[in-house]
Formats: structure tokens, C-alpha cells, sequence
């Protein structure tokens, strides 16, 4: 028993294998993926060619100012300063830095800061525990 389409005739599914040949076969002798059509037209010969990269200064993996120990080392602090303290003085970062199971060099940390001080930010804690916050920010 053959199978043949009963909805097109064999010239029209011939047509469509072609419409989707690209797909199919990928690029190569099969033809393309995209139409030639669809494809970006080239610069012209006064124009700069498009780049990847934008204008301007290139970011690393770290902010303006401060060293990837920094980033850690801030970062590892939020995670036992809730915001449900903040702004709060030093016996209210204590107290809820113990809450969340603190390591003991942090609560040693914040046990240090000056008396009758509110932070209202983990990086004003951060500054004021004598380390860098990001010289600019974005």
C-alpha cells in the first residue's frame, strides 16, 4: 500500500518540502536556515561595522572600588542582616544577626561597631565596619 497526501497534490507537497528544507537539512547544500532576503545587509563603505561590545568603559565582574573579596565579604554580611532590622544601632544588628545563625566572626564583627549609631544600609554597616563600598554606582 503507498501513502500519498489525499490533502495536496504531489506537485504542491513537493513545493512545501522545499519551504522547509532549510529548517530541515540546516545550511549547507540543503540551503539555509534564513532566507537570503532576511539576512543583514553589510555595511556600507562609510560606515563602521557593528560591534558587540557598547561604548564606554567595559564593567568587570566587580563594582568601581571594591575587590571581589569585598563583593563576598559585604554579600556574606546581608545574609545574616535581615531588612526587618534596618536602620538599626548596633545591639539591633546583634541581636539579629544571632536570629539568623550568624558565624561567630560576623556577630564579632558587629558586637565592635560604636554605641548609639543607626545603619540604615548593609553597605553603611559594611563601611563602618572598615571596608570598601563601590565608588560609583550604576
Amino acid at each position: 500500500m503507498e501513502r500519498v497526501s489525499s490533502k495536496h497534490s504531489p506537485r504542491v507537497d513537493e513545493n512545501m518540502a522545499q519551504d522547509v528544507s532549510g529548517l530541515v537539512q540546516g545550511p549547507g547544500a540543503g540551503g539555509s536556515r534564513v532566507e537570503e532576503s532576511r539576512q543583514p545587509e553589510p555595511a556600507g563603505e562609510d560606515q563602521p561595522e557593528p560591534k558587540t561590545m557598547t561604548a564606554g568603559a567595559s564593567r568587570g565582574g566587580n563594582p568601581q572600588g571594591m575587590s571581589m573579596d569585598d563583593v563576598e565579604g559585604r554579600s556574606r554580611l546581608g545574609r545574616f542582616i535581615t531588612l526587618s532590622a534596618l536602620p538599626g544601632d548596633r545591639d539591633t544588628l546583634v541581636a539579629n544577626a544571632r536570629e539568623n545563625q550568624a558565624p561567630d566572626d560576623i556577630v564579632a564583627a558587629l558586637e565592635g561597631l560604636p554605641e548609639g549609631t543607626r545603619y540604615q544600609t548593609v553597605s553603611e554597616v559594611w563601611a563602618a565596619l572598615g571596608h570598601k563600598n563601590e565608588t560609583t554606582r550604576w
